[in-house]
């Protein structure tokens, strides 16, 4: 079997570096090759920006290792939850690789946050340690906590934000912070894509989370067009706080990039094995 490691795609080679550098830290701990393999995207980043090495997307990766005479593959989701990238589109494609090339097996491990684990808190405590990790590093205070991911058109997706920062506020003591908050880097329009709000640039807007400091924890895995220096969430926060005078964002580290994540995928691997999802 070959396992992969897989994330939605991205044109920014930082974010398929990150993604490189998780599977080579998940295979030596777990004794086995783990490929960074993308959806889509990645395959047009120079590889001159990848130490030399060209990134693989999915069905160009499936080729060359069906080609190779591997038919059984084991999939690694770097999702927080169940994105249509994997329960939708992911399923399309296999149906058309099958159909082109025959029947291989593969199987998924539960995504990153897992709603059927109970009291997984896995998630939580990586973000819990970022925010820590934020006050002490800036000084602050007992600042009120905003939990940002990107927003997604599947309520699911917006479940899990919001279960994990519930988990948050609880990990979090009033004594650490002054309360928590979830947001939506973006939405789709029409009131059916309601569930995502409140957008970021509306919650750093509401009382308590608009004057003082804020620490804007990031549920992101990798630097990219949206969670890296500069990229939208950063812009958010510079135009509210051009909007709210007083107001200062401090941005968390990103949960892919903690050692923790290794741990945490590590478990999803022994579920892979002991409780898959056969796609």
């Amino acid at each position: 079997m070959e396992y992969l490691l897989i994330d939605n795609g991205s044109l920014q080679a930082g974010a398929y570096r990150n993604l490189q550098a998780v599977a080579q830290a998940l295979g030596m701990r777990l004794g086995v090759p783990v490929h960074p393999v993308s959806l889509l995207h990645s395959r047009k980043i120079d590889p001159a920006e990848l130490g030399g090495e060209r990134a693989w997307t999915f069905e160009p990766f499936v080729r060359d290792r069906i080609a190779a005479g591997v038919r059984s593959f084991g999939i690694l989701p770097f999702f927080f939850g169940p994105t249509g990238a994997i329960t939708r589109y992911l399923p399309e494609r296999l149906e058309a690789l099958r159909a082109r090339h025959g029947p291989f097996a593969v199987s998924r491990a539960p995504f990153l946050f897992d709603a059927d684990v109970a009291l997984d808190r896995a998630v939580a405590k990586i973000v819990a340690d970022n925010v820590r990790r934020c006050i002490l590093g800036k000084g602050l205070r007992r600042p009120p906590v905003v939990l940002v991911d990107h927003g997604s058109p599947l309520a699911a997706v917006a479940y899990a934000r919001d279960y994990i920062a519930g988990q948050l506020s609880v990990l979090l003591s009033p004594e650490e912070v002054a309360c928590v908050g979830a947001a939506s880097m973006e939405r789709r329009e029409g009131a059916e894509y309601d569930f995502n709000e409140p957008l970021l640039e509306r919650r750093l807007r509401m009382e308590g989370y608009d004057a003082g400091d804020v620490v804007v924890a990031m549920l992101f895995l990798s630097p990219g067009r949206h969670a890296g220096p500069g990229g939208d969430v950063a812009e958010i926060c510079s135009a509210a706080e051009a909007d709210q005078h007083g107001l200062r964002c401090h941005m968390t580290d990103l949960v892919g990039t903690r050692p923790e994540v290794i741990d945490l995928l590590a478990a999803r691997f022994a579920a892979l094995h002991s409780n898959p999802v056969h796609l």
